[in-house]
């Protein structure tokens, strides 16, 4: 009987141990003092295989540093000869800053990729904490920083989608980091593309699609049977000798049967262009109304006795008034007289 209370409470523990571990990544952020040298803990709480760390700042869009076993350490242009990984322990992903400044301060997000366990974050927060705390003065916090997007997606349930970054900029590519930001969660590092001595090196950490690189380091990610997951915004970061160059896509994947904005744009679009297109119709119908009115007032104008043409002949004197009325001068005279022909009487033959 105490064996199968035994083996029921290991049962027990297997069930809720995901619960446990999806607890821990959930953690408050930890408060860290602004100064040199300051280390930001991460260190995974179980055993494992590490395969990747990654830190970025929120809410700023440029990820901080990247961190691979077999390939090494990657950093941001800002952080670059500032940051250093410590690697205490194999799943240490801590790191140490020096050369701090207030830009400095804000919120850290740590993500271990490890196997088979899978991911593990923390969120740190870096503080003044020599300087007063500030007072409440009745204002609002000020709003989250609006994310811009370069590209907008609608894709519809079940469908397949490539969501493709391509870097229209001058310089050389050295690296691409591929992150997605699912609504309301931090940014995660799904895909990274880099150019190493052996070649072109791609990592894959989508457990949603495939991740892939081109020689030109063009990075694009193959959706295959989209579902209501794969929506929020997607972002490469490319990593340039002229520094580093972002572009973000905005994927919208609207629930069957709803509404979506870009629905709703099209719907006005349309009915813009009908609305456009009935206008016209109807200029084109009173213009040409218009103008057969215009040419009946011509026509009654030239039917009316008024306006027509004077009559050259009528009201001509003939003949030039004497300087004199007693003076009469012979003028003839000439008139438009009937002709009417004249019928002579016969006379009967025994007359003559």
């Amino acid at each position: 009987m105490e064996a199968v209370q035994k083996d029921h409470w290991y049962f027990v523990v297997l069930i809720f141990l995901p619960f446990l571990k999806v607890a821990v990544q959930q953690k408050e952020a930890v408060t860290v003092r602004l100064e040199e040298g300051m280390v930001l803990d991460c260190l995974c709480p179980w055993d494992g295989n590490l395969s990747m760390v990654s830190w970025t700042k929120i809410p700023e869009k440029n990820p901080v540093a990247v961190f691979h076993p077999e390939y090494g350490v990657t950093f941001s242009h800002h952080y670059r000869e500032r940051v250093e990984f410590l690697r205490m322990t194999p799943m240490d992903g801590s790191i140490s800053m020096r050369n701090v400044t207030h830009q400095d301060i804000g919120l850290y997000h740590c993500s271990v990729q490890t196997f088979p366990q899978g991911p593990w974050t923390r969120n740190i927060q870096v503080e003044d904490l020599d300087e007063p705390p500030e007072e409440d003065n009745g204002t609002e916090p000020p709003t989250p920083e609006v994310i811009k997007t370069d590209t907008e997606l609608v894709a519809e349930q079940d469908n397949n989608l490539n969501i493709s970054c391509k870097h229209e900029h001058n310089g050389t590519v050295y690296q691409v980091i591929l992150e997605k930001m699912p609504h309301g969660q931090p940014w995660g590092i799904i895909g990274v593309c880099k150019k190493v001595e052996g070649g072109l090196l791609g990592e894959d950490y989508s457990d949603r699609g495939r991740v892939s690189c081109t020689d030109s380091l063009d990075v694009s990610l193959h959706l295959t049977g989209v579902a209501q997951e794969d929506g929020g915004f997607y972002r490469c970061t490319f990593s340039t000798d002229a520094g580093v160059q972002t572009t973000t896509v905005l994927l919208t994947v609207p629930t069957p049967g709803g509404f979506s904005l870009s629905t709703y744009m099209m719907y006005i679009y349309i009915g813009a262009g009908a609305a456009g297109l009935a206008l016209l119709i109807v200029i084109l119908i009173l213009a040409v109304r218009h103008r057969k009115k215009s040419r009946r007032e011509e026509y009654r104008v030239k039917l009316h006795p008024s306006q027509r043409q004077p009559n050259f002949y009528e009201n001509i004197s003939v003949c030039p008034r004497p300087k004199k009325s007693r003076q009469i001068r012979n003028c003839p005279v000439y008139a438009n007289l009937q002709t009417v022909r004249s019928h002579k009487t016969q006379r009967p033959l025994h007359d003559k």
